[in-house]
């Protein structure tokens, strides 16, 4: 016969080893997001893809671990053919070989390599600078909208529908055009300045819900301040959708300076960029696609893992989502 204790639901959890543990939201979101497989592999990819064009070529005065220059001028060999060699030996390979200029030389004799990976770091910093300083002016805009209502909202929001009716691309090729001359970072600044208005109309929806809640009221009626209401009670349950549509906008400041560059309007030479790099050779596709395929597969590689890590923080996010098994 058994034990009242035995006929107890759930009795026997402890002797089993099951144990309920009560997890914050932030452990929920980030057992959500490294459960996504498609966004952890894309974050790895993109990660590699950072730490490599980055350390090969060095930033500014500290110097990278590939032996050449993009830069320097050298003797073109063999038709500036790439060295890179996948073959297994069974086939008369050494396995991965990358030889003299992995991903060839361009018309000066220049490694293709060290070009690319040059390229693929301003491309690169374009996009962080894009998606900080875009995120940060959205946000603004559309929590002061969002919050303050009134006269406000009206002047904010009607300024942001002007800039969402322009033409994007006519308009930013006309002020890059200059700003590229003055090097890439004030190139970035301009994008920014233009492609912000999609995260402050999300910000603004977001902060008209939550000023209306019972903790933003209670928040009001003690006396705190508005900035600190903003801060430490509203700002906080929209960060989930801040992260998310800053880390797509990335993906969509490479595809718009990819753009800009391809039409000349971007990134100006000595320099270069992914996008440029594109353009130049882009008359090179029949008799030396290496040329053309290298800063295409990276711009493709940045695009999709960055797309893929936004989603996997979008679900992660969601919280519409299944709850995580202890």
């Amino acid at each position: 016969m058994s034990t009242p204790d035995q006929q107890r639901p759930g009795a026997g959890d402890e002797d089993q080893g099951i144990a309920v543990v009560a997890r914050t939201q932030g452990q929920l979101v980030r057992r959500r997001f490294f459960r996504h497989r498609l966004a952890m592999i894309s974050l790895v990819v993109f990660v590699a893809i950072l730490v490599l064009s980055f350390s090969s070529t060095g930033i500014g005065p500290i110097p990278g671990w590939w032996k050449h220059d993009y830069t320097t001028i050298g003797t073109v060999v063999d038709g500036g053919r790439p060295t890179l060699s996948v073959v297994p030996g069974f086939l008369g390979g050494d396995g991965i070989h990358l030889g003299e200029h992995p991903f060839g030389q361009d018309n000066k004799g220049i490694d293709y390599f060290a070009l690319t990976m040059r390229g693929t770091q301003i491309s690169l910093m374009i996009a962080f600078i894009v998606g900080g300083l875009g995120s940060f002016i959205g946000v603004l805009i559309g929590a002061a909208a969002g919050f303050f209502r009134g006269w406000t909202e009206t002047i904010l929001m009607r300024f942001t529908d002007v800039i969402i009716i322009m033409p994007l691309l006519a308009i930013v090729a006309v002020i890059a055009n200059q700003a590229g001359n003055a090097g890439p970072f004030w190139l970035a600044v301009v994008i920014a300045l233009f492609t912000w208005t999609g995260l402050a109309r999300i910000v603004r929806g977001e902060f008209l819900s939550l000023r209306e809640k019972e903790f933003v009221e209670a928040a009001r009626a003690a006396g705190t301040p508005a900035w600190r209401i903003i801060r430490k009670h509203i700002l906080p349950n929209t960060l989930g959708v801040i992260l998310v549509s800053a880390t797509l906008s990335l993906a969509g400041a490479v595809i718009l300076e990819t753009a800009l560059s391809f039409l000349g309007f971007g990134v100006k030479p000595p320099d270069t960029s992914l996008g440029r790099l594109v353009s130049v050779y882009q008359g090179a596709f029949v008799t030396r696609p290496w040329l053309f395929i290298w800063p295409g597969v990276f711009i493709v590689a940045i695009a999709l893992t960055v797309n893929f890590i936004g989603d996997g923080l979008r679900d992660a996010f969601d919280p519409r989502q299944n709850k995580v098994r202890s």
